[in-house]
């Protein structure tokens, strides 16, 4: 069996899918932000939801806590955004 190189085991470990997941978001939100429809309020919900499943993850994977509760938090951030944006719609 193959051996992972280091890049791509970074690639594939769940805190860094988590931390892309909120990347993602975060990129979502800017996204909605700038074009203020429902259409791109709802794709970055609907990634909101992909990102709890990657936190899901990370955290039973069990390493990189820290980076993950960061990432959580920051998550939660632009959660609360989106639902800003959503209500003033």
């Amino acid at each position: 069996m193959a051996k992972h190189s280091d890049t791509s085991w970074k690639k594939d470990h769940p805190s860094t899918l988590f931390g892309n997941s909120v990347q993602k978001a975060e990129r979502l939100l800017k996204h909605a932000k700038s074009h203020p429809e429902e259409i791109a309020i709802e794709h970055a919900f609907n990634h909101l939801e992909h990102a709890e499943n990657a936190f899901m993850n990370a955290v039973q994977y069990g390493e990189h806590l820290d980076t993950v509760q960061q990432n959580k938090e920051y998550l939660e951030q632009i959660k609360q955004q989106l639902h800003e944006m959503k209500d003033e719609m």
